[in-house]
């Protein structure tokens, strides 16, 4: 285990390379002048020009990457050119905590909310409930995240007024609907692998032999056919909280939550460069250290898996 986990290390190298490679990339690529815009609209073309000097602007690219790449790895991510603040602190003071607890929490709801509907859709093949519960979790799977929070809004705050409208984090009303409409979509997704996974399962001759010796179905159901078919929802568990760290964007501005998707929208609307890259750097290495953790998890729940 000790090894897989070493030689599993090792193999993220490469594609952290290649997350940093991307996001360098892309800040040199869109329009606009991060010197420039340090300088201010009135700054002369000597002014930018030592300004560019300054950032190291003119050095060539594979420099300017090399520098980022060994400060990043220091947690130097550069300043804002908005508050001229390290782009560090302006995440991790409270942005990076708050779409992370918010991530958090819509990952455990779609979890809870996806294995019992998928555990009673495959136990109740072809049944009402199992066609009901599958009509609405393609409804959870069409209904965009944006539309889903002003619907929320409107209902439970502006008609019943029993939530507030917006904010997070001063009372446990203000996370239930960002929480829901971050989790539904998630649900829905989960709900339906359960399903598919669990039916594969229980088609299988051990489950029939477990029943003939008089197991009971519970114990069948939680102990042999559940932890079995896991796997794949294990996979798609770790890709959605990824996906919820980028889906925080919509649900964050919807509902004005201070999280890191609000601060990429304000960023870029501003042409702060270095947060802009500072925060998805920041949501690309989480995301590939919680695919790394999903891996190590496989062994966890199924010791017969080769981690050669």
């Amino acid at each position: 285990m000790f090894i897989y986990i070493i030689r599993r290390l090792f193999q993220t190298i490469p594609v952290m390379i290649g997350v940093t490679l991307a996001v360098f990339l892309m800040m040199h690529l869109i329009p606009g002048d991060p010197a420039q815009i340090m300088s201010g609209e009135q700054a002369s073309p000597e002014q930018v020009e030592a300004m560019r000097d300054k950032l190291g602007l003119n050095d060539p690219y594979h420099e300017q990457y090399f520098r980022y790449v060994v400060n990043a790895v220091q947690g130097d991510l550069g300043n804002s050119i908005r508050t001229n603040r390290s782009v560090t602190s302006e995440i991790f003071d409270t942005r990076f905590w708050i779409t992370l607890e918010l991530a958090l929490w819509g990952t455990i709801l779609a979890v809870i909310l996806g294995l019992i509907a998928g555990i009673i859709s495959a136990t109740r093949k072809y049944s009402f409930a199992d066609t009901s519960i599958m009509i609405v979790a393609l409804f959870g799977l069409s209904m965009p995240n944006f539309w889903l929070g002003i619907m929320l809004i409107y209902f439970f705050s502006v008609n019943l007024g029993i939530l507030p409208v917006a904010g997070w984090g001063s009372s446990w009303k203000q996370m239930v609907l960002p929480v829901i409409t971050l989790g539904t979509g998630g649900a829905a997704i989960i709900a339906r692998m359960t399903r598919s996974s669990m039916l594969e399962v229980i088609n299988q001759d051990y489950i029939r032999t477990a029943y003939a010796k008089g197991v009971s179905d519970r114990l069948v159901i939680y102990k042999h056919a559940l932890r079995n078919a896991l796997i794949p929802v294990v996979t798609v568990v770790g890709l959605q909280f990824g996906g919820l760290l980028g889906g925080a964007v919509i649900t964050e501005t919807v509902f004005a939550v201070n999280g890191l998707g609000r601060l990429i929208i304000e960023s870029i609307s501003r042409r702060d460069f270095p947060m802009v890259q500072g925060t998805i750097l920041v949501c690309a290495v989480l995301f590939v250290a919680v695919n790394f953790l999903v891996d190590i998890t496989y062994r966890l729940i199924n010791k017969r898996i080769d981690l050669n």
